[in-house]
């Protein structure tokens, strides 16, 4: 704020650019405040556009006279003065129509020397620096402390210049937008073809088959028939016969109970429990603290996130021999695909060495007749479709009965390694270019921030 300005450029604080007014809520048990009104009621939610024009709610004339809300002119700057989004944006707009508002806006209709656009063009200039400075952490949201926000002071420009400001901002916010949406259609596309790998790759129609290859080349090949029967099924479960009997449809290659669908030429339907041993994880009490900052890494939830679809070498936390022995916790071998069952369903990590997990994951420790990044795959191609498995209506869980009843489809060993070898180089592919565009839409947000400094210095036009 220290920064010297251009000729004829001044400093006016907030409480001076015009008269603030706030506003209130009408009674919402009263019918007549809220049928058939036509007066637009402005609250947060609304407040995600530059121009409020609409809102979501409506009140009448008589909820207007009969409240604290106020009416406010076309033309006027809002803002949201307590919300828990004020942590990380301050929400500003302008009226193009008169509003009415809720509790927690204010309002103000700037003086006849004062753009309503260039005031609230210069806010966001400095909204890093006015949440810093002007905000206060109520018991459960933000606020602006008011006094402390008044007192705020922004460069303003001579009235003339203002509306040149305005539209040069506005002319380079419109490239810069046009440049995001691209990338941002890019990454959705992104989104959607690493979807479609995965789908490919558990029907079957990413690589030729192995049927299909024994055949061109006549030869015989083993099947996932043959490679099942001669594996040794791991131990039961515990709750093994607490197993669920339904059949519930995942995706084309998983499925609770046996879907019996058709498989490509040389797979097969298999009971996950008879190729893979099952674990289930625990936590070590956290009222040992000695028990924990050991040599045992970990896996939680954050992990699982963290390293989603990837195979996991270190953990957030460690606990160390003496917090296993005290619980039901295991560390479990390098290989052993973990799978979130509990709030965030769906994460998948495969082990990068020895590790034991929480009681949030569900595990499974591969036999010689699948692949841990087969496991991968399979559990990573859809997580809408193995949240259909789990149970609550808020947060899902899939629970045992449901895990100890899970069918895969298996291809044969040698085209289950070249599935994953085809999936990891295209989705390499994609995640370098998701890094990239990430990247840019990063650039983007500090150029837009550039643009807004350079305005309000008198750097951006003359």
């Amino acid at each position: 704020m220290s920064a010297k300005l251009p000729n004829g450029w001044t400093r006016v604080s907030m409480g001076d650019v015009g008269r603030w007014v706030g506003g209130g809520t009408p009674s919402k048990a009263n019918p007549r405040f809220w049928n058939n009104g036509t007066i637009p009621w402005v609250s947060p939610k609304d407040m995600k556009v530059n121009l409020i024009d609409d809102t979501q709610d409506h009140i009448t004339h008589e909820a207007v006279e009969k409240s604290t809300t106020n009416l406010v002119e076309p033309g006027s700057l809002l803002i949201v003065v307590r919300s828990g989004i004020l942590q990380h944006t301050l929400p500003i707009a302008v009226t193009g129509r008169q509003v009415a508002l809720n509790q927690d806006l204010k309002a103000v209709k700037p003086k006849e020397h004062i753009r309503s656009d260039y005031l609230a063009l210069a806010l966001k200039a400095r909204e890093r620096e006015i949440l810093q400075t002007c905000t206060k952490t109520g018991t459960t949201v933000q606020s602006l402390e008011l006094p402390v926000f008044l007192r705020y002071e922004i460069p303003l420009a001579p009235f003339h210049v203002q509306k040149r400001v305005v539209e040069e901002i506005e002319k380079q916010f419109t490239r810069l937008d046009a440049g995001v949406a691209a990338l941002k259609r890019v990454q959705a596309n992104l989104k959607r073809y690493r979807a479609a790998v995965l789908k490919a790759a558990c029907e079957g129609r990413l690589v030729p088959t192995e049927a299909e290859l024994a055949r061109k080349e006549k030869r015989s090949f083993e099947s996932a028939t043959q490679l099942i029967t001669k594996t040794p099924t791991p131990p039961r479960p515990n709750r093994w016969n607490s197993r669920s009997q339904d059949v519930i449809f995942g995706h084309s290659a998983l499925a609770v109970g046996n879907p019996n669908t058709k498989l490509p030429n040389g797979w097969a339907w298999v009971p996950l429990v008879e190729i893979a041993k099952m674990e289930s994880g625990h936590t070590p009490s956290r009222r040992h603290p000695e028990w924990w900052n050991g040599d045992v890494a970990w896996i939680g939830i954050a992990d699982a996130r963290e390293h989603d679809g990837r195979t996991i070498h270190d953990t957030l936390q460690h606990t160390n021999a003496e917090g296993i022995s005290n619980s039901a916790s295991r560390v479990l071998p390098t290989g052993t695909v973990c799978i979130s069952r509990t709030a965030s369903v769906g994460y998948v990590v495969v082990m990068g060495r020895e590790m034991a997990t929480s009681q949030d994951f569900v595990n499974w420790v591969p036999s010689s007749a699948v692949t841990s990044d087969w496991l991968r795959v399979v559990f990573s191609a859809d997580r809408e479709a193995l949240r259909r498995f789990g149970k609550g209506s808020v947060h899902k869980t899939v629970y045992f009965p449901e895990w100890l009843s899970i069918h895969i489809a298996l291809p044969p060993l040698a085209e289950q390694t070249r599935i994953v070898a085809e999936v990891d180089r295209r989705l390499s592919v994609v995640e370098e270019l998701e890094v990239m565009i990430a990247s840019n839409l990063q650039r983007a947000a500090h150029l837009r921030q550039s643009i807004l400094q350079k305005a309000f210095t008198g750097k951006l036009c003359n």
